[in-house]
């Protein structure tokens, strides 16, 4: 097969994916372009709460979401994941518009056949151990150097070799690992509906315009299957369990740009991963990327669930706190956050509920709970605990994971 020119390759979009005209209660489907929400839940028993959230808004909901490093760290398997979301729609009577699950972070193939066999439809691939390690070749020179590319809404774009050799270097060997996954992916699934979401947030520095336009052509050109969302990695920083930290003005027109490029290589959406708590850019999001958003969620269920144990067994709360104080300095070193152990260290023993905004509305104790939740989970004595905690409250937590996310949704919608 010839390789495609940049004028072709800018101009042959594929197909836009569409959803399935119907879903049962206990079979996922993909969700095409109709903006989304992803409610990643670590205990297997938040479905109820996000689900009574999710009613209020026309999102689609992705109910089963956890990625491959997340399961690892709570020792669930895929399978686990889809029956406890599933089986809690079910209980619930959910009848209601399709619903999506999400195998998040796949970086090898063996994870795509793991949950590609437990029925999870949604593919977020995350090459990021191949960012950086790319190089500028003579067949992308050939297809980029100097060249205009008139983006609507955006104006032209060009790569002169100074900034093709970036994009090449930080993204090329990434998108070809992309590339391989996408193949596998379709081979696993056969017949199977499926979608693919591409993730390039992890890196230090953000995605750029010319940078962005160099993926979404890149995925054409590897002929990457049903690419329905993209990943950027957008201005300012987007910490685990808090709120955005950053210029807002930069971020909207960055972000402009963004969803510029998303409709002219896709269309496809734009995926804001660790969207957790980030209350300040919600309405700039749903304003800017109108029906091409997905939205990712996961640690801030885990905390909802922990403001459960403060309240109704204090006792169980101080200990988890004192375990992740000790577990803090390993743990954060997977995480991209602020606070330090001298901060967590400052923090004071926690004795009574009168002390929860502390641990879980305030940055410092937020982020110590956050990042150990595999320590604790996979713990021999807290888990059952925990999980017993939540059992007993159904209904406190199911009201505070409504109301929690009530807020981001209803952020979303008001711009």
């Amino acid at each position: 097969m010839n390789t495609p020119s940049p004028a072709s390759v800018a101009t042959t979009n594929s197909k836009p994916v569409t959803p399935l005209a119907a879903a049962t209660t206990t079979a996922p489907s993909p969700l095409g372009l109709q903006k989304s929400f992803g409610f990643g839940d670590r205990l297997g028993l938040a479905t109820p709460g996000h689900l009574a959230a999710a009613r209020k808004f026309d999102f689609a909901s992705i109910f089963a979401q956890q990625s491959i490093r997340e399961m690892e760290r709570t020792q669930r398997t895929p399978q686990q994941v889809m029956q406890a979301a599933a089986a809690a729609l079910t209980v619930c009577g959910y009848n209601g518009a399709p619903w999506g699950a999400d195998a998040d972070h796949l970086k090898l193939p063996e994870h795509v056949d793991r949950t590609a066999s437990a029925g999870f439809c949604f593919f977020t691939i995350d090459p990021s151990e191949y960012v950086g390690k790319g190089a500028l070749t003579a067949v992308l020179e050939a297809m980029y150097l100097n060249r205009n590319f008139d983006v609507a809404d955006l104006g032209v774009l060009r790569f002169d070799r100074e900034t093709l050799n970036r994009a090449a270097v930080k993204y090329g060997r990434a998108l070809e690992h992309v590339g391989v996954m996408g193949r596998h992916i379709a081979q696993t699934m056969g017949n199977r509906p499926f979608e693919i979401e591409v993730s390039v947030d992890e890196t230090e520095e953000p995605t750029s315009a010319p940078e962005h336009l160099f993926i979404g052509l890149e995925l054409l050109r590897h002929e990457v299957p049903r690419v329905v969302s993209v990943a950027p990695r957008f201005t300012g920083e987007f910490e685990k369990g808090i709120d955005f930290k950053g210029d807002l003005k930069q971020f909207e027109a960055s972000l402009r740009q963004h969803v510029a490029i998303a409709k002219h290589c896709g269309p496809y959406k734009i995926s804001v991963h660790s969207g957790s708590d980030k209350f300040a850019v919600y309405p700039i999001v749903g304003r800017v990327c109108g029906e091409l958003l997905h939205v990712k969620t996961a640690g801030t269920s885990y905390l909802e669930a922990l403001r459960v144990v403060a309240r109704t067994v204090p006792k169980l709360f101080a200990e988890i706190v004192e375990f992740c104080r000790g577990r803090f300095e390993t743990d954060r070193r997977s995480y991209h956050i602020s606070t330090s152990m001298s901060d967590v260290a400052a923090l004071p023993k926690y004795t009574a509920p009168k002390q929860e905004a502390q641990f879980l509305d305030e940055v410092a104790g937020r982020q110590l709970l956050h990042v150990t939740f595999g320590s604790v989970l996979t713990h021999p004595s807290f888990k059952p605990r925990i999980i017993e905690t939540l059992q007993a409250h159904t209904a406190l937590h199911e009201e505070l994971l409504d109301r929690h996310f009530t807020k981001h949704l209803s952020l979303l919608t008001k711009g």
